[in-house]
């Protein structure tokens, strides 16, 4: 069994064995938080503010004395929680969208995809701030502006693959007996498409971190003292002339999150093109 398991694994891409590394480890870091991080992410200690790396803080401290290390475990939940959340709404939406605009086709298609166009054409981070020029800052809020600037992306892919696959035999052939639209989509379109969607939405799930690291260094995310990774940057960015630790290791761990979703998506995109 064991060498079947490094058989398969051989002719996996490396880019995919990395990318299933790097997100397994974000995934183990944001459960284990609690029993991973050595203090409370949010504890002070103003008489430790700004230390070196030592054993007892292996990444240093911030400007209020707080474990970096400790808060950069915690922030990883905060990352798994928006690719999720996010992901999830905006791969929904669009999907649903993209599929059905296909299937009924004609003004209804034309309206949905206009919507889609719209939306396209504004650039994601500054729709985003549009966004939540209105609603306000706030984590719930954040996520919810960069759902929205996410669903085109879906809304295009799942229309182009609807006009493919309901153009087959076996589509044909469910529509001549009678089967209706929703059961159309569900059993002959929708699972014959999820695999590309899913690598869409593996693709998108780092630049979801990336937008949402942004939109935190910026203020309109989380709530200050909040152990994101883009509220951890700007806190520390005050600070670059004095000690550089509290915002190279957030921006560190966003690259290695963004990069290992990246990966995994592109692996997977070579093993579907087989």
């Amino acid at each position: 069994m064991i060498a079947s398991l490094r058989v398969w694994l051989a002719h996996l891409p490396l880019s995919l064995l990395v990318g299933m590394t790097l997100t397994s480890a974000l995934v183990l870091t944001a459960l284990l938080a609690p029993v991973i991080s050595p203090s409370d992410p949010l504890s002070q200690d103003l008489y430790n503010t700004l230390q070196p790396m030592s054993w007892r803080h292996p990444f240093g401290t911030d400007a209020f004395g707080r474990d970096v290390f400790s808060r950069i475990v915690h922030g990883a939940r905060y990352s798994l929680a928006e690719v999720c959340i996010s992901v999830f709404v905006s791969c929904i939406a669009g999907t649903l969208a993209g599929m059905v605009a296909a299937l009924v086709g004609g003004a209804v298609e034309q309206a949905i995809m206009w919507v889609v166009d719209i939306v396209f054409a504004f650039p994601g981070i500054v729709l985003a701030l549009l966004i939540l020029s209105l609603l306000g800052p706030g984590f719930l809020n954040m996520l919810l502006a960069i759902s929205l600037f996410s669903i085109p992306v879906y809304a295009r892919l799942a229309q182009n693959l609807t006009h493919t696959l309901q153009r087959t035999e076996y589509v044909e052939a469910a529509r001549t007996l009678g089967a209706g639209m929703w059961r159309i989509l569900y059993v002959h379109i929708l699972r014959n498409a999820a695999a590309p969607i899913l690598v869409q939405a593996t693709l998108t799930a780092g630049a979801v971190i990336l937008s949402a690291s942004s939109l935190s260094f910026l203020g309109l995310g989380v709530a200050p003292a909040t152990p994101e990774w883009g509220a951890m940057m700007s806190d520390g960015r005050n600070y670059l002339g004095i000690d550089i630790l509290p915002s190279l290791f957030p921006g560190l761990a966003i690259t290695i999150a963004v990069l290992g979703f990246n990966l995994l998506g592109e692996g997977m995109r070579k093993v579907m093109d087989g």
